[in-house]
């Protein structure tokens, strides 16, 4: 039983440290994510994987592709896939900004901290992003 208390944290903060080293970052917005069930009981044991992750828009949404997040090891045969799109909740007037922003030639749009917010919600902090020349 106390093994059950330690395996969820209370304050979770996985971060994109690369994000730093190969974006110069211009701006930064706190967006909410959608999850199914199991994935944000992942989140919670810390497994997850914000490297790889980008941002897109479809039919005017915002989603996230390429976010790692583990499968969790009590689901069932209803256990999320690993590295779907989720979508991204913010304001109209963010997306609207967002978008024109990101259609200029080297901008793009990239995830850096995925966390939890006093209340329990998991929130993605995104930035719009210039690459570096490496």
């Amino acid at each position: 039983m106390a093994d059950k208390k330690n395996r969820f944290s209370s304050t979770i903060s996985i971060r994109n440290k690369r994000a730093s080293y190969e974006f110069e970052i211009i701006d930064k917005y706190v967006a909410g994510i959608v999850l199914m069930g199991t994935e944000i009981k992942s989140i919670r044991e810390g497994k997850a994987n914000l490297q790889d992750g980008y941002c897109i828009f479809f039919r005017g949404e915002l989603f996230v592709k390429n976010i790692h997040v583990s499968p969790y090891k009590q689901g069932t045969h209803f256990n999320h896939e690993p590295t779907r799109e989720r979508k991204l909740l913010l304001q109209k007037r963010e997306l609207i900004k967002l978008k024109k922003k990101s259609e200029e030639k080297g901008l793009s749009i990239i995830p850096l901290k995925l966390f939890t917010n006093a209340r329990g919600f998991a929130k993605l902090e995104i930035a719009l992003a210039k690459g570096k020349k490496l």
